[in-house]
């Protein structure tokens, strides 16, 4: 490898980072906050993804294999003796911290599932400088705890443990500090949903953030939104850096990034790695090779159940959900929109790569675009759909009816907020409002620019959200095992839509205490035949156009994470 150097890396458009606190709120859970830049910095305990395939690093990782009790219901976790790079060393308490954390403040992080972590133990505790010990209420699966319970973990330091600047606090031993910590390092982040650069400025030089044990460390926070990390000489892994400066560039739209890449990654303002727009004909700029980044992910679009309006009580009925997947079509977006590089998304279960954890039924697909069985849908549920948008003639429950809250006369019509600048996903909103039309559904679209549009749409507060259907250019990428619990379970720090269904609740809890495939079927067999999300095309997360001279980048993690210190 030669030494030295700097590398800069076009960020999501329109999701530049926005969140540095690690125990991060559902209205900023994503790859660019989590998987893009606070694991830079921050490690999580255990790290997924080794050589590009699928499973735990335990090089990288900050503990190793833990280690299970005979009758499956405890495990111990010893720590690694890495560093802070305050000269700490990571220590059980900083994992006291972060579940101590997960237990007063759950509610606020958006990998939390009511149940599971840490609602599932009976007990936890530090059984040495180095060790804990989980004591769960019952044996669950050990590739889901692993995968994804133990992985949620970020040992938090004790510099972090604090009330203020110079009140230390002891919130690894004692819940009653949480809240006041809690404040105080939201605090230090700046408002969750403040789309301003001018506090996260303030990030390189916090007393806070500055504390790191990834390979990298906070160098400068631009007001333009431009991040710069620079390696972070304590780093105890086994892959330092070897370039002298990272940079993460914000784009405001696919047209913007594309025209950085036809400039060359040579010169002032350069990318060394940006990714070629959906949309585009997938040809490689001069001086570029295209790398697929192929993660495990579902692709969907959030459905409000929780709006108060007419819209929502429409969201809740079965029947109109179906009717709107049937009208999105999937397989013309695969070929034509995103020149055979998607593939259609039929369940909660990621398609590709193919796995036997796909369910047979799913192979055939639950609902596929249909317009003729979505107006069958309708016309079967009181709608007329003899005109646009189609109107309610049978109101009310009841067989033949709408449903509960739907008055005579309803117009069927939606609001369709997605992210902006994207050529692929305009594309397909505008395909996706012609079909539905066909069957008498009218959507109204509005273009928004991302980060503001999960930021407003999730954020928490009094104010009943009025969202209705929703589209990121994105869904879920999984981070693990590919059960719903944080999805689709009642109350989960990442049901975006707030579905909540009991039969789907007790279906999910099967699949994590149980590795047997016919309880991840007979979940993903439901969840996509009661559609609580739209499916949409699924496709690499990026096809990146990466600087020939640029290696160590491949291969590409099938998580989303990212290793610039191997490059």
């Amino acid at each position: 490898p030669v030494e030295g150097g700097t590398a800069a890396w076009a960020c999501h458009v329109g999701f530049p980072p926005s969140t540095i606190f690690p125990f991060t709120p559902p209205e900023r859970m994503g790859i660019r906050n989590l998987f893009e830049f606070q694991t830079l910095m921050y490690r999580p305990l255990y790290w997924l993804g080794r050589g590009g395939q699928p499973g735990v690093d335990y090089d990288l990782s900050l503990a190793d294999p833990p280690e299970w009790s005979g009758d499956g219901r405890s495990v111990t976790v010893t720590l690694k003796p890495w560093k802070w790079s305050n000269g700490e060393t990571v220590c059980a308490d900083n994992v006291m911290f972060w579940i101590n954390m997960m237990v007063v403040k759950g509610s606020r992080y958006g990998g939390y599932s009511p149940g599971y972590l840490p609602d599932n133990l009976t007990s936890y505790q530090k059984v040495a400088e180095d060790k804990v010990r989980l004591d769960f209420d019952r044996a669950y699966s050990r590739t889901w705890v692993l995968m994804n319970q133990l992985t949620l973990i970020t040992p938090m330091p004790r510099a972090w443990d604090r009330t203020a600047h110079d009140t230390p606090a002891n919130a690894s031993a004692d819940l009653a500090d949480i809240p006041a910590v809690y404040d105080y390092l939201v605090a230090q982040n700046g408002e969750w949903t403040q789309e301003s650069n001018e506090f996260r400025t303030t990030w390189p030089s916090s007393p806070v953030w500055s504390v790191v044990n990834g390979p990298w460390r906070l160098q400068d926070f631009a007001l333009d939104g431009t991040v710069t990390f620079v390696p972070n000489e304590h780093y105890c892994g086994p892959n330092k850096p070897h370039l002298d400066e990272f940079r993460q560039v914000p784009t405001s739209s696919d047209d913007e990034q594309y025209r950085l890449l036809r400039g060359g990654p040579r010169g002032l303002g350069a990318l060394q790695v940006g990714y070629l727009p959906h949309g585009l004909p997938p040809e490689p700029p001069e001086h570029y090779r295209l790398v697929p980044q192929q993660v495990y992910l579902v692709n969907y679009m959030p459905l409000n159940f929780a709006n108060p309006t007419v819209a929502g009580r429409m969201i809740r009925q079965p029947y109109l959900r179906q009717a709107l997947q049937c009208t999105l079509d999937q397989d013309t977006a695969s070929r034509d929109i995103f020149h055979g590089y998607g593939y259609p998304t039929t369940g909660p279960v990621p398609a590709v790569p193919d796995s036997d954890r796909i369910s047979p039924a799913q192979r055939g697909r639950t609902i596929g675009f249909d317009i003729e069985r979505a107006r069958r849908l309708l016309t079967d549920h009181g709608w007329d759909i003899s005109r646009g948008p189609a109107v309610c003639v049978r109101p009310g429950p009841g067989p033949g009816c709408a449903g509960e809250g739907i008055d005579a006369g309803t117009r069927l019509s939606f609001t369709v907020r997605y992210a902006a600048g994207r050529l692929a996903l305009t594309r397909l909103m505008h395909q996706f409002k012609r079909d539905a039309a066909e069957a008498g559904i009218e959507l109204r679209l509005q273009e928004v620019n991302g980060s503001v549009l999960v930021g407003q749409d999730h954020s928490e507060g009094d104010n009943p959200q009025l969202w209705e259907l929703q589209c990121w250019n994105g869904g879920w990428v999984f981070y693990g095992h590919p059960t719903g619990e944080v999805l689709f379970k009642t109350g989960a720090g990442s049901n975006y839509g707030r579905y909540s269904d009991p039969k789907a609740d007790e279906l999910i809890d099967r699949t994590v205490v149980s590795d047997d495939l016919d309880a991840l079927y007979d979940y993903q067999d439901y969840i996509a035949e009661q559609a609580p999300v739209l499916w949409t095309p699924g496709f690499p997360l990026r096809v990146f156009a990466v600087d020939n001279n640029l290696r160590g980048f491949e291969p590409v993690n099938p998580y989303g994470m990212i290793n610039p210190e191997n490059w």
